[in-house]
């Protein structure tokens, strides 16, 4: 599969990602107020947008090390968006309802590259392509 291809499978996933947040928020947060509600939002989109891009996207079997990794991807996520964000309400004068989306838009590409980085690092290495030497060790 091409990256245009797992790109766009990427996008699909957070999709998903935003939809199934946005739903154990709302069911949650009147039970348990609205921080405890995003915490476990966040950690149950998170969840799925693992394993969803480890099957789908990137099509790699998930794993305990990858998925204890994961969580980084999104810490991309915030920085970047939270920076754009601040850049276009406090610079360009955006309104903050639009800026939260273009800050995930220019977020986006980077944490693509930070997930794929994560997810699929190993795999390349056990699993060289043809273009790839093999690792350090190991015989042809």
């Amino acid at each position: 599969m091409n990256e245009s291809g797992r790109f766009a499978r990427f996008v699909v996933v957070g999709v998903v990602n935003t939809v199934v947040h946005y739903s154990v928020y709302l069911a949650t947060w009147l039970l348990v107020g609205y921080l405890v509600a995003h915490v476990l939002a966040t950690i149950a989109a998170m969840s799925v947008s693992y394993v969803l891009n480890c099957r789908y996207t990137f099509r790699v079997r998930p794993r305990l090390r990858t998925f204890l990794l994961y969580p980084a991807s999104n810490c991309v996520n915030l920085g970047l968006s939270a920076a754009a964000m601040w850049l276009l309400v406090e610079v360009v004068g955006i309104h903050p309802l639009l800026a939260t989306v273009l800050g995930g838009l220019v977020a986006t590409p980077a944490t693509y590259l930070v997930s794929r980085l994560i997810l699929t690092s190993r795999k390349r290495l056990l699993h060289p392509g043809p273009d790839e030497p093999l690792p350090m060790g190991r015989a042809s």
